[in-house]
């Protein structure tokens, strides 16, 4: 089993002595100092209505239902793009992908001059979230899938406002929960894992699902309670000041993969899909592992949100979760994983971009309230920096507008804009104005826009265009302003 940076302490000691959701809490620690905490929980490819506070029905997930009526559901925000990388840019820099660094996945593979992992870097002083926090004095730690940058690169965490991160640098990497090696800051930790490649072709088989055939794929070491049990020790140990605590896990993304106990609760619960689909490992039983994976998820948030309560922390910490973009997968149809929407993850209708987000802080967000007004990824900056108590030191190139009003119960203007913007395929566009949604899915084949009116078509079915010219009229200008050329990522 691999050993934690701190020395004495096992990760299996942390996984194993993980106190259970506390019910009623201690009193705030007066040495916490008076900015609150940060804990931003960010799940991977998780759709609109894949937990119960959405309306999922068949996969349980009791700690983001007690989030929820705990704080505020918003049912209208935005990941910052439709896939991971660039919504990640998004919600770092609270800049939306007309203006971010990164609008593409893009592997540092095969750059000239390129590292052997890790995506297209960052540049130095991009990401204003981290870099901010850390001159009101946080103390921030990552622990998850990074995506912004290899180690030692601009975009490396550590350039970017974190003093520590555990997990995965790259996205490719990220996608075997049972991998052979996690990044410790700049050291490669080892696990006792079996190496396999899972977009190796060759297991893509029907034999592959077979349980005899299927253990040589999993070793004792799953990356995603090694990452949560390094989350809940920074917890443990920048509890007595202000901390950042963000934790971007890799559940639900493919492949999927999830021990044997988490996946008894599922197995034999659903029918299965004959055949496995995707460039990934196929699992026997995908539906009951895509459940197993997202309770487990919730299982880990639960633990980590003990120790908050165990150390006093509740009244004096903001608490965030959503997704970084939209569903995808077997849950799509069998979980409603996309609560109805259209579309799903890489696509512009709002089955890619609109996901859960629940956010807590006891004596200033009311328990059980919900908001709809729209928001999206690059909002968090100007927001947790005005919680902060620092509204002040928000730069001033960002493009996200404080929703923290919403949050307090107060009455705020609408957004007067979202944005998005892809390049991929032949480039991607989309922009909101209230209710109205314009969308430009391939400028490589046409510029028309397409036209929806949300209030009344919230699936997005009929394309009203040709009825309202005055305002794709509006919607195209604003497509036109708001993309910024970048030669990294055309359009």
């Amino acid at each position: 089993m691999m050993k934690s940076r701190l020395p004495g302490a096992l990760v299996l000691s942390l996984l194993l002595t993980a106190p259970a959701f506390a019910a009623s809490p201690p009193a705030r620690s007066p040495s916490t100092g008076s900015r609150p905490n940060i804990i931003f929980l960010l799940a991977d490819d998780l759709g609109y209505g894949d937990i119960g506070a959405f309306g999922q029905t068949k996969i349980r997930t009791p700690n983001l239902d007690k989030l929820a009526a705990d704080g505020m559901k918003l049912t209208q925000h935005y990941s910052g793009h439709n896939v991971c990388a660039p919504s990640r840019c998004v919600l770092m820099s609270g800049k939306h992908p007309g203006h971010a660094y990164v609008r593409n996945n893009r592997g540092g593979i095969g750059i000239a001059g390129g590292p052997s992992e890790g995506q297209e870097p960052v540049p130095a002083g991009e990401l204003l979230l981290p870099l901010t926090l850390k001159k009101l004095g946080y103390t921030s730690g990552g622990f998850g899938k990074w995506g912004l940058g290899a180690v030692g690169s601009s975009g490396d965490p550590r350039q970017q406002g974190f003093d520590r991160f555990f997990g995965y640098n790259d996205q490719a990497h990220a996608h075997n929960f049972y991998t052979t090696y996690l990044w410790d800051n700049d050291r490669k930790v080892k696990l006792n894992n079996p190496e396999f490649n899972v977009h190796d072709r060759e297991l893509l088989n029907p034999e592959t699902t077979k349980p005899e055939n299927y253990r040589k794929f999993v070793g004792p070491d799953y990356s995603a309670d090694l990452i949560a049990a390094q989350a809940r020790e920074f917890l443990r140990e920048h509890k007595a000041r202000p901390f950042l605590l963000y934790y971007p896990t890799t559940i639900p993304h493919l492949a999927y993969q999830v021990p044997e106990d988490s996946l008894a609760e599922y197995l034999g619960k659903f029918p299965e899909p004959s055949t496995a689909t995707g460039n990934y490992l196929p699992h026997r039983a995908p539906r009951a592992a895509y459940a197993a994976m997202i309770t487990r998820m919730d299982r880990d948030i639960g633990r980590l949100l003990a120790l908050v309560d165990e150390f006093g922390l509740r009244d004096n910490t903001i608490v965030v979760f959503t997704s970084d973009n939209g569903g995808t997968g077997p849950g799509i149809e069998f979980f409603n994983s996309v609560g109805g929407l259209r579309g799903k993850k890489g696509g512009y209708y709002e089955g890619g971009f609109r996901v859960p987000c629940l956010v807590r802080w006891p004596g200033k967000i009311k328990p059980g309230s919900t908001s709809d007004r729209v928001t999206g990824f690059e909002d968090w900056l100007p927001t947790l920096i005005e919680l902060a108590g620092a509204a002040s030191e928000t730069p001033k190139s960002v493009d996200g507008i404080s929703f923290a009003a919403t949050l307090r119960g107060q009455t705020q203007p609408e957004r007067p804009f979202l944005y998005r913007e892809s390049a991929a395929g032949g480039g991607e566009q989309m922009v909101r104005v209230g209710n109205w949604k314009g969308i430009r899915p391939n400028l490589a084949t046409s510029k028309a826009l397409e036209l929806y009116d949300l209030a009344t078509d919230p699936k997005e079915q009929r394309d009203v265009a040709a009825q309202h010219p005055d305002i794709v009229a509006k919607l195209t200008k604003l497509l036109e302003e708001q993309h910024v050329k970048s030669s990294v990522f055309p359009i």
